[in-house]
């Protein structure tokens, strides 16, 4: 169906499609290439929120050219008005004779429209093509289109011996300087960052993109039953804003006046057993069109959003080294009675990162 040059420039799309991974927030990555023949004669991509989406990047470089053209997205153009025109449009006005697009855009303003719209304009279509490369690029996006909810990342780091820090809670640094490097390219891709007010209080985190030129913060997100959070944390003079999310049942008036104050936004949730219930954390987190959140927190959190089937993907450093039995083990999580009841992951992505071994997981059964 598809030919070798239809692959290569879908894949050169997507690779277009990756510059605005950490710009295009809450929109989707997308790239757009278009060839005559097997010519490329114009590409783009979607670099920020209220820009130009890929396709109209791409037919600008084309000019003229496209007439007659094929254009490669890396997503189903849009068929509807919102910040800018729709693609549709822009395609059919070039008079492109073929557009081949890697995946259905599960907007509901735009699934199935977008395609049809091109057919109705005589416009031959066809999708799939490096489907599963293009849903990866977007998993945040698909998910909360599809579910309301984003998508979760969670960070470890771990010794040999799978301890997270020594018994006294010492654990700076288990991970090489290459590896925490690493980390701030993850959080650059993320709407939001998530932690537990027990890291904060430990810790003193900024949760902040430290790499040159960042083009934005991520939300940095606290989860404070109590209102425990101190007035003079490091992450308020980070950058960016900082959403801290308490108990309706024991809201402390005074204290959130306080940390607003400080330049926080203070909202409530409902919570069960003295926390805040996480499916409610992440439908608001959805709501404010965060589409990927790395949690980065201690064991107990962690641990919650593994057991209760929350976590689409483990970020998982490993360190060579040992830290013996009396360390802290690194999540929390209920006593097995049999082996098979174990939680399954399948391995997706090994990669070298200075002296450690960064591993990719995500659940051999689907997250909630």
């Amino acid at each position: 169906m598809f030919s070798e040059f239809d692959r290569s420039a879908m894949q050169r799309a997507l690779a277009l499609a990756a510059r605005g991974l950490h710009t295009t927030d809450p929109n989707p990555r997308v790239g757009c290439v278009i060839a005559r023949g097997e010519r490329i004669v114009g590409e783009g991509w979607h670099e920020r929120a209220g820009e130009a989406h890929a396709e109209v990047a791409a037919l600008r470089a084309a000019g003229s050219q496209a007439v007659g053209a094929t254009a490669y997205v890396t997503l189903e153009p849009c068929a509807h008005q919102g910040r800018t025109a729709p693609c549709t449009l822009a395609l059919s006005g070039a008079r492109v004779a073929r557009v081949v697009y890697a995946t259905a855009d599960p907007n509901p303003r735009v699934n199935g429209r977008g395609a049809q719209a091109l057919r109705t304009a005589g416009i031959t279509v066809e999708s799939g093509l490096l489907e599963q490369e293009a849903r990866a690029l977007n998993a945040g996006f698909i998910k909360r289109m599809q579910l309301g909810r984003p998508f979760v990342r969670v960070k470890l780091a771990m010794s040999l011996d799978g301890r997270s820090a020594l018994a006294d809670g010492t654990s700076q640094w288990i991970t090489s300087e290459a590896a925490r490097e690493d980390v701030q390219a993850w959080r650059a891709r993320s709407s939001a960052v998530l932690t537990g007010v027990g890291t904060v209080l430990a810790d003193d985190p900024l949760l902040n993109v430290r790499l040159a030129g960042a083009p934005r913060q991520p939300l940095r997100v606290v989860l404070d039953t109590h209102l425990r959070t101190p007035q003079g944390a490091r992450l308020f003079g980070a950058g960016g804003e900082v959403l801290i999310l308490t108990a309706l049942a024991s809201l402390d008036e005074a204290r959130a006046t306080a940390l607003s104050a400080r330049g926080a936004r203070v909202e409530t949730l409902p919570a069960a057993a003295d926390r805040l219930e996480l499916p409610a954390v992440l439908d608001r987190l959805g709501e404010l069109e965060a589409n990927e959140v790395l949690v980065e927190a201690g064991a107990t959190l962690a641990g919650e959003f593994l057991r209760q089937g929350l976590a689409d993907e483990l970020l998982l450093y490993v360190a060579p080294k040992l830290l013996g039995p009396e360390a802290r083990a690194l999540v929390d999580l209920p006593a097995l009675r049999e082996l098979k009841d174990a939680p399954a992951y399948a391995l997706i992505e090994t990669h070298t990162v200075g002296a450690d071994l960064r591993l990719r997981l995500t659940p051999a059964a689907p997250a909630a």
